[in-house]
């Protein structure tokens, strides 16, 4: 199996990518949607992040109120260092259950969408590594008009991130996602089309 990992920065065209190549048939491991599965109410991440930050960022018993655990983890780099001790190793077991069920399928590519790619250090255990970027102030932009953050919001949480320089250094493609989406979404189809030469040759 060819094992890829795509990442990028909050609001540079990630889920654009991601999209595409679920169109093109390519199994996706979304770590985003994981993250948010192992924390569900009543889950043993739930508890754990109750233990951990206290009921000022819980919705009620083994419930998170995500929006008052992300200002505070945002706002905190120790604090966010604690949430990914809890979540990255329940989000990786459950990434590893998918693959493992994509490889009894018989397919030969997937791609694990993972956001803190680069800051977890897991560039290495991929054959390839796809990193979406585009500049900040363009992404602050997309942050304050599409989700409704505030720019020192949007600036935090991009500042929370690593460096364009870190994600140069682990990138053996990377995409531009300052463009238009349809030709964030045309640099895929050609990435996809080299991949596919490759596989027919495996």
């Amino acid at each position: 199996m060819w094992r890829v990992g795509l990442t990028g920065p909050i609001a540079a065209g990630k889920s654009t990518v991601a999209a595409r190549l679920r169109e093109l048939g390519v199994t996706v491991i979304d770590d985003d949607v994981l993250a948010h599965d192992v924390l569900a109410p009543g889950s043993a991440g739930a508890r754990a992040v109750g233990v951990t930050f206290g009921a000022g960022v819980m919705a009620g018993p083994d419930t998170v109120d995500r929006a008052k655990l992300a200002a505070v983890v945002f706002a905190d780099p120790a604090a966010l260092d604690r949430l990914e001790a809890i979540v990255h190793p329940r989000v990786k077991a459950a990434a590893q259950d998918l693959e493992d069920a994509a490889r009894a399928r018989g397919e030969r590519l997937v791609v694990h969408d993972i956001p803190l790619l680069v800051e977890t250090g897991q560039a290495g255990e991929f054959d390839e590594v796809l990193v979406v970027d585009a500049p900040e102030d363009l992404r602050v932009q997309r942050l304050v008009e599409t989700r409704g953050l505030s720019e020192p919001e949007a600036r935090a949480r991009a500042a929370a991130q690593a460096s364009v320089a870190e994600r140069a250094a682990v990138a053996d493609v990377t995409f531009d996602g300052a463009g238009p989406v349809a030709a964030l979404r045309d640099q895929v189809t050609a990435w996809w089309e080299r991949a596919a030469r490759i596989l027919a040759t495996r």
